[in-house]
C-alpha cells in the first residue's frame, strides 16, 4: 500500500528544530493551504486547513535556515495518524472546542517563495488569501495573510 499527500501552502509561523539524541535534526512548522469557492447560496467562501510538517536530517536543517512565517512551500510526504485514533491528532483549542490537525512527514519539501518573499514583518508582500479561525472566521493578520496571533495556529 502507498499514499501520499501534496500541500502547497505558507508557514504560519517560524520553522523550530532540534536535534535528537542520536544527533538526528528534526524541524516543525505548521502550513496553511487556502481554498476558495462559491457556496450554494452564492456566497464566497474561504477556507483554510492547517498541516503540521516534520522534516528529518539533511532537509530538517535547510528548511530552518531558509523558511520563516509567511514562506510559500511546496510539501510532499505521507499522512501520519494519531496511534490511539489512527487519524488527525485531536485536541482543544483555547476556545475550549474540539479541534484536529493533520500531520504529515515531508519527504521534499520545495521553497516556493523568492528570497524575501512573504517577510510581512519587513514590510514585503505576504501571501494572497485569508487564514481562517477553528471557527472559520477571519483572523486579523494586517494584510500578510498571516495570523497575527499565534493561538489561532492549532499547534
Amino acid at each position: 500500500m502507498y499514499h501520499e499527500i501534496i500541500i502547497v501552502g505558507n508557514l504560519g509561523k517560524d520553522p523550530e528544530m532540534r536535534y535528537l539524541p542520536s544527533g538526528k535534526a528534526v524541524t516543525n512548522f505548521n502550513v496553511a493551504a487556502n481554498r476558495q469557492y462559491t457556496g450554494s447560496d452564492g456566497a464566497q467562501v474561504k477556507e483554510t486547513i492547517w498541516f503540521r510538517i516534520t522534516v528529518w536530517e539533511k532537509q530538517a536543517e535547510n528548511c530552518n535556515q531558509y523558511l520563516h512565517r509567511g514562506s510559500k512551500v511546496l510539501v510532499v510526504g505521507r499522512l501520519t495518524p494519531d496511534p490511539e485514533t489512527g487519524g488527525p491528532r485531536l485536541w482543544k483549542n483555547n476556545q475550549g472546542y474540539a479541534a484536529a490537525s493533520f500531520e504529515v512527514t515531508a519527504s521534499t519539501v520545495r521553497f516556493l517563495s523568492s528570497k524575501g518573499e512573504g517577510d510581512g514583518e519587513n514590510g514585503k508582500e505576504g501571501r494572497e488569501g485569508i487564514p481562517m479561525g477553528p471557527e472559520g472566521d477571519a483572523i486579523s493578520d494586517g494584510g500578510t495573510g498571516i495570523a497575527d496571533d499565534d493561538s489561532q495556529i492549532p499547534f
